[in-house]
């Protein structure tokens, strides 16, 4: 059963501001997956490869996903483990789901994953506060 991970985008304004850090990075970098890495390695690794995503909260949003293609375990040279989760280049925006802050990454259940919204890469048609406003009202 397919699991995923969720992970605030610390310093990301916006989901327009997310695609621009992804173009630089990927022209600085090339087209190898995109790295993360994290202090520890997901004890549930073979259900995240089985199609998860990484899901990117943005000021209080869920926002965009990108599909997770290798979990890796590393050590550097002074001893201190980490994984390196190894992500497609694909930003894929998602219906906007709030999401209260929390330290780290968590795990997210398929059930519990927004979905993908439909139009693509268009940019926000909404502001994102605006977003939260209608949905504490319950008009989204």
């Amino acid at each position: 059963m397919t699991i995923h991970l969720i992970k605030m985008a610390v310093g990301v304004d916006d989901l327009d501001h997310l695609i621009e850090l992804r173009r630089a990075r990927r022209k600085r970098e090339g087209d190898g997956p995109v790295g993360h890495r994290t202090r520890h390695m997901p004890k549930r690794a073979a259900e995240i490869l089985d199609g998860g995503s990484l899901y990117w909260v943005i000021k209080g949003l869920i926002r965009v996903r990108q599909r997770i293609v290798a979990l890796t375990a590393e050590t550097d040279d002074e001893g201190k483990r980490s994984c390196l989760v190894a992500m497609d280049h694909t930003l894929v925006p998602t219906e906007p789901q709030p999401q209260r802050p929390f330290q780290g990454w968590r795990y997210l259940a398929a059930r519990d994953a927004p979905p993908d919204r439909r139009g693509g890469l268009a940019g926000d048609e909404l502001p994102a506060k605006l977003v939260r406003e209608l949905r504490a009202l319950g008009l989204m």
